[in-house]
């Protein structure tokens, strides 16, 4: 009994998840994020993510066994199948979940937390020919919005939110939010919603627009800046000579950006 104890728990880690347990919490995950499933027996049969994370689950265990070709073999069937591409190889952490799924691409050396979500079109590609390290590390709670590409061997931290169509290059602390081409920090994130009951916040289309903020101030200071000339009885020649059009800038850019 001692050594069986000590064979489960080595150095006080726990026992590693069975296969079976870790595709059981796959199907069961995708009803804490996805309101559209209705049945297991849908998720099971219609889902292409949830097809892609049972066959990559698989084809890891062959590839662990130095079975390389059957495992490649298996991915290239799942790639047909769902038209996501995950590279036996790569490394996934328990409960993940692919939303939609199509255009889905991860990397032989990407490792992939607990619980991270990831939409369509997402690639966690790499940016060097050598052998090694060379795709990204995505942590526990992490978000991925549609389109967007993780390049390179860099970390993103716990909780991390990254919006549609950015593209990251470099690492990302946690609870932050990155949007843009390429990718820079706009929010920092509180932990997930006390009231989600599955502690996992989606919500990373809930993202500041900064350069529309700045616009909004710089023409707020003109406006003002423009009536103290007025004032003060200096000639302020309001029109504006780079567009047709008065309505597309000016003050009334400026008041429709702070209604946003």
């Amino acid at each position: 009994m001692e050594d069986t104890m000590t064979a489960t728990v080595e150095l006080g880690k726990p026992a590693l998840p069975s296969l079976l347990q870790l595709l059981r919490e796959d199907v069961r995950c995708v009803f804490q994020r996805d309101p559209a499933a209705r049945s297991r027996f849908e998720v099971l049969t219609t889902y292409p993510g949830v097809h892609a994370i049972l066959m990559q689950r698989i084809a890891n265990k062959l590839w662990t066994l130095k079975l390389r070709y059957l495992a490649r073999l298996l991915g290239w069937f799942a790639r047909l199948l769902t038209n996501i591409d995950i590279h036996p190889g790569a490394t996934i952490g328990r409960r993940f979940f692919i939303d939609h799924g199509a255009g889905v691409v991860i990397g032989e050396t990407a490792e992939i937390g607990n619980d991270v979500t990831l939409y369509h079109g997402v690639t966690l590609g790499g940016t060097t020919w050598n052998k090694g390290k060379r795709h990204p590390t995505l942590a526990d709670g992490v978000v991925i919005g549609a389109g967007a590409k993780i390049l390179g061997a860099i970390t993103l931290g716990e909780n991390v939110r990254v919006g549609a169509n950015s593209v990251v290059v470099k690492d990302v602390p946690a609870h932050r939010t990155v949007v843009g081409i390429p990718g820079r920090i706009v929010l920092r994130t509180e932990e997930a919603d006390s009231n989600n009951i599955y502690g996992i916040n989606l919500d990373h289309h809930l993202i500041p627009d900064p350069v529309g903020r700045a616009i909004a101030c710089l023409m707020e200071r003109i406006e003002v800046l423009e009536g103290q000339l007025r004032k003060q009885g200096e000639p302020v020649d309001g029109q504006c000579h780079t567009c047709d059009a008065d309505d597309l800038c000016g003050t009334e850019v400026a008041r429709q950006l702070r209604k946003e």
